[in-house]
């Protein structure tokens, strides 16, 4: 008997992505299975977060077909992104922490806007997601106290409150420095391999992309789409230093 196919997380199907009447990208197909690695290269404004604001239904869908966590991107409801989104984990280059509030707090905030009521559910899941990160000994602290790869520690935890299916993760080194960019994708890498969820990464960094190997979609002339890394030859051309 053969396998079973893994059924996708996404599927994108000749996929045009368009923000206030402009065309940014054009006719993406894509598929997206449990523990996949996806990288998403090339030149700042090529389209990279928009695809990106697409899956998490930011960017409305009108052109194509765009399934993602069992949800079609064009019939889905405003009521049911919340639902959508619930399924899929967030990581931002600017972090996104609420500076009022401790990092406790922070992800207690997510938890409660996202339904949770139980006081002592609330606090498991937060431990346990600050534990395996590395931060619960700092959940005290308020963000502008904690270095910024601590700070995008705390983002990953809150990144994966919901358990989710898939984490999205935009620019996410963008605002660290060397050490730590290496530092988060050792966390983002151990949580891919324990954990399984499926990681699409938009990035600039090559150091990154050569260290950790994946699938790796160039977004370029309004076209984004699967490219062999083992073409060196044009590497250089393909990210930002």
């Amino acid at each position: 008997m053969q396998p079973e196919f893994e059924k996708p997380l996404i599927e994108l199907v000749n996929l045009d992505i368009v923000k206030e009447e402009s065309l940014i990208l054009a006719d993406v197909t894509l598929t997206v299975v449990p523990s996949d690695l996806i990288y998403l290269v090339g030149k700042v404004g090529s389209g990279k977060t928009s695809l990106i604001k697409t899956i998490i239904g930011e960017v409305r869908v009108t052109r194509g077909q765009a399934r993602v966590a069992g949800f079609d991107l064009r019939k889905i409801k405003e009521s049911q992104i919340p639902l959508l989104r619930r399924k899929l984990g967030v990581v931002f280059q600017d972090f996104h922490l609420l500076n009022d509030r401790s990092v406790y707090d922070n992800l207690k905030f997510v938890l409660q806007s996202t339904g949770r009521k139980d006081k002592k559910e609330i606090d498991w899941i937060i431990k346990s997601k600050l534990e395996s990160v590395g931060m619960y000994l700092k959940s005290h602290k308020m963000p502008h106290q904690l270095s910024g790869g601590e700070q995008q520690r705390v983002a990953v935890a809150r990144a994966l409150l919901n358990d989710p299916q898939i984490i999205l993760a935009d620019e996410p080194t963008g605002n660290l420095d060397t050490d730590s960019a290496f530092e988060f994708m050792e966390l983002l890498m151990r949580i891919h391999k324990e954990q399984e969820p499926a990681i699409i990464m938009a990035t600039h960094n090559r150091a990154l992309v050569k260290r950790y190997p994946g699938k790796v979609m160039l977004c370029e002339n309004l076209v984004c789409k699967e490219i062999n890394m083992s073409q060196e030859i044009d590497f250089s051309q393909m990210l930002d230093d």
